[in-house]
């Protein structure tokens, strides 16, 4: 697992002061970082991570640290102030934030690769071409903010993750064949993951489930299920239990119709060795 937490945003005074206070209470305790990852859960690198103000504090993360360090509530009203740094559209945030939480992640894209699985230079393509234009310093500050998002397919190794990604996305070879060489490179690395399962759409599929746009499902330790729709400059939050479940409906189509992980994989070998 990777603790590295050299890619984080620079700490938000609310991300400081939350880290001070859990800091506090777990020195009271007598417990060291790697003494008390064990007993929330999570790695030693994240509560490091949070302690430095440079990650937002997962809501389950805040309840187990409150029950562990019997922090009277503290830590629970501290993290209602917690905010991230700006790199993440805000209209995104709160799906960002039950990503951490979630344990299973279903994705389907026909625009772009998902950012979980990007690179930095697909990424970086894709930000100098925004339109209105990107200053350098917005630019470093979504590769930061997508980089931290990016952690979480190692640090939730229980988590099942499921991307249907259109086979004309990686097709595009947006960035030119070095970027879409190391892209698929990476993603057939991604595919060796237990908790990771990567299916493409061919585009021999004419028509298919998921031709209203991309969508994305998860499901929180709590066993509730929440949608996400994303639009030009807008996102749609799902909560209702009735479109959550036609969203169901189509993700499952989709796996159906698209080709197995193993097909997937040989297709995406086949597409790198005729770069």
């Amino acid at each position: 697992m990777t603790n590295s937490t050299a890619n984080e945003p620079e700490p938000s005074d609310s991300l400081k002061t939350f880290g001070l206070v859990h800091k506090a209470f777990r020195k009271r305790a007598g417990l060291t970082q790697e003494e008390f990852a064990p007993l929330v859960r999570y790695q030693p690198g994240t509560v490091a991570s949070i302690e430095q103000g440079r990650r937002l504090p997962p809501r389950v993360y805040v309840e187990r640290a409150e029950e562990v360090l019997d922090a009277f509530g503290v830590l629970r009203a501290a993290a209602k102030y917690a905010t991230r740094q700006p790199g993440l559209a805000s209209w995104f945030r709160r799906w960002a934030d039950l990503e951490e939480q979630a344990i299973s992640l279903y994705t389907f894209e026909n625009r772009l690769v998902p950012g979980l699985l990007q690179t930095e230079e697909y990424s970086r393509t894709l930000f100098n071409e925004r339109l209105p234009v990107l200053t350098d310093e917005q630019i470093e500050a979504q590769l930061i903010a997508r980089a931290e998002r990016q952690r979480l397919l190692a640090e939730l190794p229980n988590t099942v993750f499921s991307f249907i990604v259109e086979e004309h996305v990686i097709q595009r070879g947006t960035g030119g064949p070095e970027v879409t060489r190391a892209l698929i490179d990476h993603v057939l690395t991604v595919t060796e993951l237990r908790n990771v399962e990567i299916q493409l759409m061919p585009a021999s599929r004419r028509i298919h489930a998921g031709l209203n746009g991309p969508l994305q499902l998860l499901e929180t330790s709590d066993n509730e299920w929440f949608g996400y729709c994303e639009g030009q400059e807008s996102g749609q939050f799902v909560a209702i239990p009735k479109t959550i479940s036609v969203l169901h409906m189509r993700y499952a189509k989709l796996r159906s119709q698209a080709l197995t992980p193993d097909e997937s994989r040989s297709l995406l070998e086949r597409m790198r060795g005729a770069l």
